[in-house]
């Protein structure tokens, strides 16, 4: 059978994953994580792998090259792994922003700095870190370095063991997003925002964003931190839901956005996208305030259409076109 490259990775990484979740008595995802490892090591770095294993597993390992492969190749053919993994472990906090949606939001950070050739990038809930390598790989014609944080470890490794597959910079922290970071300011931020109530409220306590009674929008929190962790000037980028700005701590976050940001748009997502109309999301674009700069004078406000429908989506793009020339250019 003739593979494609990302299949015949996909089969590679799959095969070596199911080896060693038999041989460390592990979940297929942590199996996944130290195959990501091996692959990149070129050899068998398990000790507790039996011989006979270990002559399969290093047979794969020794005639993989990445230079073989693009990095778009790597990222894709590991996240159909992942997937696979999370489809047999499912959990709500592992989930996969879609690459529909990353390529967007890719094109979005391309058009907002389309003047800058170096940029640092923070993804607060980095996850399998599969947004922030879409960006990076879309991203080819610009120096990025990266940081990535979550306080799942599983996720975390998986992030680490792609991160190095696709030669990427990134430094990554295994922790609660919400305590203190101790990170340089970024030029950008992006994330996949997290909905829900972060359940301390003792640390929610710090954030102007928490509830006055109650756990607080998780959500919201993290765009606090964010806009915290990045460069004055610096864009930030959320996936948030359709409803944010409709919630009861909604006056609140609209207060925040407007003390310390400039709301440059939002790009609702197609509903195609989505099981149903209430989980439909979209993309919020602020800016940090910077002595000198304004808020444009309209905001960017569009509805993506599905992305089949070629003549709708080349009317947007036209309208997003036009806004940037107006306001940015």
């Amino acid at each position: 059978m003739n593979f494609t490259p990302i299949e015949d990775l996909f089969e590679n990484f799959n095969k070596t994953a199911q080896i060693l979740q038999e041989e460390l008595s592990c979940t297929y995802l942590d199996a996944l994580g130290e195959t990501g490892e091996n692959f990149f090591h070129g050899q068998v770095i398990q000790e507790e792998v039996s011989e006979l294993s270990r002559k399969r597993l290093s047979k794969i390992y020794h005639s993989f090259s990445g230079q073989n492969y693009s990095k778009e190749e790597i990222r894709k053919a590991y996240q159909l792994a992942i997937l696979k993994g999370m489809q047999e472990n499912i959990q709500p906090n592992h989930q996969m922003t879609p690459d529909a949606v990353g390529m967007f939001v890719s094109y979005l950070i391309g058009k907002f700095t389309h003047n800058k050739q170096e940029l640092s990038i923070i993804d607060p809930a980095v996850g399998t870190g599969n947004l922030l390598f879409t960006i990076m790989n879309y991203l080819s014609g610009k120096k990025i370095s990266g940081y990535g944080v979550d306080i799942d470890e599983t996720l975390i490794r998986l992030a680490y063991s792609s991160a190095n597959l696709q030669e990427h910079f990134v430094q990554f922290f295994t922790q609660d997003s919400l305590e203190p970071l101790f990170i340089d300011p970024a030029d950008i931020a992006v994330s996949d925002l997290p909905v829900g109530y972060y359940p301390n409220d003792v640390r929610a306590a710090d954030y102007e964003l928490a509830a006055e009674s109650g756990h607080s929008y998780s959500h919201h929190l993290f765009i606090e931190q964010s806009v915290k962790h990045v460069k004055d000037g610096a864009y930030l980028f959320f996936i948030v839901p359709n409803g944010i700005f409709l919630s009861e701590e909604a006056p609140k976050l609209n207060a925040y956005l407007k003390q310390y940001t400039h709301i440059q748009g939002m790009v609702q997502l197609p509903l195609s996208m989505f099981k149903s109309e209430a989980a439909a999301k979209s993309i919020l674009i602020i800016q940090k305030k910077k002595e000198g700069i304004q808020a444009p004078k309209n905001a960017l406000l569009v509805n993506l259409p599905k992305l089949s429908d070629a003549p709708a989506t080349k009317s947007v793009m036209g309208k997003i076109d036009d806004w940037f020339q107006q306001e940015k250019y």
